[in-house]
């Protein structure tokens, strides 16, 4: 998304970016030390840092009838089981406490372990992100939810799960959103050289494997949320609220 900027392939006027790249649960925690001007959050972590930050419209992961899936090794879903989940902040955590209840039993561990770590005996059931949405079959998992499609079928929304913020008191914020979606356009319009970039940070993936990821999560909603990307995170963060799966009382109003 955000090569074209960084790289020099697109006019960012008064404005530099250099990028870091970190998982998105060390990324929710600095954001909570506002340590970056703009920085990808799960949307999870919004309501927290609601009062230094503003959603973006651009640069949204957005799921329409799939997202974070729940895989064992062959069992169907029983309560009580432990999950090992990717931090206690991401989004994936909350779809899956709306799916299965509040009281679902979770460890965090390394989002990339979690496959490993089911298939020892470790946990009963992983919750994944990333690309092992696309690899848990040929790792020996089985899938017991897919909490995207669950999403869709319950509230005909597509599964919000990453956004940009940007820092409320930044000058130029209209700027540098314009900029981000401009990078993102470049992007789409070139993708061959946008995945080939993307493939250093795909972790074992092949480029035909890559791309579909990629475009799984970089879509229409990335370049805009839109009135029903947005209506997406409306549901989300209100059903979060109300099943007291959030506990910040941010003024976080989309």
């Amino acid at each position: 998304m955000f090569y074209a900027m960084t790289h020099g392939l697109i006019d960012t006027g008064d404005f530099q970016f250099q990028d870091h790249l970190e998982g998105i649960e060390s990324l929710n925690r600095r954001a909570e030390k506002a340590e970056f001007p703009v920085t990808a959050v799960s949307l999870h972590q919004y309501p927290y840092i609601a009062d230094r930050y503003e959603l973006m419209p651009v640069g949204a992961s957005v799921g329409d009838g799939y997202g974070p899936i729940v895989v064992a090794r062959g069992a169907p879903w029983k309560a009580g089981s432990l999950v090992a989940i990717p931090g206690d902040r991401t989004s994936a955590v909350l779809y899956l406490k709306l799916r299965f209840g509040a009281d679902v039993r979770t460890a965090v561990e390394e989002f990339d372990r979690i496959p490993a770590l089911v298939l020892e005996g470790k946990y009963d059931y992983g919750l994944l992100i990333h690309e092992g949405q696309l690899t848990y079959a040929a790792q020996g998992l089985t899938l017991v939810e897919d909490l995207g499609r669950w999403w869709l079928a319950e509230t005909g929304l597509p599964a919000p799960l990453g956004v940009n913020v940007i820092l409320k008191d930044l000058k130029g914020k209209d700027e540098v959103t314009e900029i981000l979606r401009r990078s993102i356009a470049w992007a789409f319009e070139h993708s061959g050289e946008s995945v080939r970039h993307a493939m250093k940070y795909g972790r074992g993936l092949d480029e035909n494997a890559a791309e579909k990821f990629v475009r799984m999560y970089v879509n229409d909603f990335t370049l805009d949320l839109g009135p029903r990307g947005l209506a997406g995170v409306r549901e989300f963060l209100k059903r979060a609220v109300e099943n007291h799966l959030i506990t910040a009382q941010e003024d976080f109003r989309i």
